[in-house]
């Protein structure tokens, strides 16, 4: 399972299309860690390693779900540590997503539309200091009954343009890429 997450991993990174400088610098700085099949995708990896995350949206691309993270102290998107178990990338995104929200979603499909995010933790997060993570952009009905896990406080649905306070910098810049991607897709 190892190597085909790390597989997997290092054919997101390779074929990344950006769309902008933030992009491009975050596709170089993934290409850079993961430079072939073998990279870090595990948490027992060391404290750099890969993560996947759901970022989800309704059908009118105006609402976001978010859940509160415990360690955290804030707002974001649904995401974790891949699992043994986690063939993909998205496998392990909509896994987290079922995990924390209760939304069992099913893969996006056609083109994936996934953005690649590299973020410093704080010491909360214990051994891990930073994440690379790969954000999967999926539809899902907003009516749908959610739960709250273990690892967060609370789920909700947010307007993309009018975003709680406690989000981590990069979210809005990551929603707004993914947004675009979503766009052009239709």
């Amino acid at each position: 399972m190892s190597r085909m997450l790390a597989a997997d991993v290092h054919r997101l990174v390779a074929e990344f299309a950006p769309l902008s400088a933030r992009d491009r610098a975050a596709q170089e700085d993934f290409a850079s860690f993961f430079p072939d099949e073998s990279g870090a995708v595990w948490r027992d990896s060391g404290p750099d390693h890969a993560t996947a995350s759901c970022v989800v949206f309704d059908e009118t691309l105006t609402q976001t779900l978010l859940v509160f993270h415990g360690k955290g102290r804030f707002w974001v998107q649904p995401g974790g540590h891949a699992e043994e178990g986690d063939e993909s990338v998205v496998a392990a995104a909509l896994r987290e997503l079922r995990e924390e929200t209760g939304i069992d979603a099913a893969p996006p499909v056609g083109a994936l539309a996934y953005d690649l995010d590299h973020h410093g933790l704080s010491t909360r997060f214990g051994r891990c200091a930073s994440h690379y993570d790969i954000g999967i952009a999926v539809i899902v009905d907003p009516e749908l009954a959610l739960t709250v896990s273990d690892e967060s406080e609370d789920v909700r649905w947010w307007p993309v343009d009018a975003l709680p306070a406690e989000v981590p910098e990069q979210l809005k810049p990551r929603l707004a890429g993914l947004l675009e991607r979503l766009r052009a897709q239709r």
